[in-house]
């Protein structure tokens, strides 16, 4: 079993930057990827920056060039850098780690930290 803890959420205003962070825990050998999702309100949960254990990372068309996913195996975390936030980057953000050979990370969940954007 993964154990995933997010943290750093909060309220910013339009332009600002927030920095997420998440730290794996358990079994760790069993895992490749790690990325973050959100989930606005009314909204399916969306897949926005992904990371493997070699630093090969993607996004998601939405945050491309504003976020920046990062990774540290040393320490067991998982970083998501957001910059010139937007209202609609409102939502709750998850961290995720997928075992090995699955096309996403979908496998362990953390319990999500809101992020809120004022306009």
């Amino acid at each position: 079993q993964v154990h995933l803890v997010e943290s750093g959420g909060g309220l910013v205003q339009t332009g600002g930057s927030l920095r997420l962070s998440c730290a794996a825990s358990g079994m760790l050998a069993t895992i490749d990827a790690m990325g973050w999702y959100r989930q606005a309100p009314g909204k399916q949960r969306e897949l926005i920056a992904t990371i493997n254990r070699r630093g090969s990372s993607n996004y998601a068309d939405s945050v491309k060039g504003r976020f920046t996913i990062s990774r540290d195996n040393s320490k067991n975390t998982a970083d998501l850098q957001m910059n010139t936030l937007r209202p609609e980057d409102t939502a709750v953000y998850y961290c995720a780690a997928g075992r090995w050979n699955t096309p996403a990370p979908t496998d362990f969940w953390g319990q999500g930290t809101q992020v809120t954007v004022s306009s």
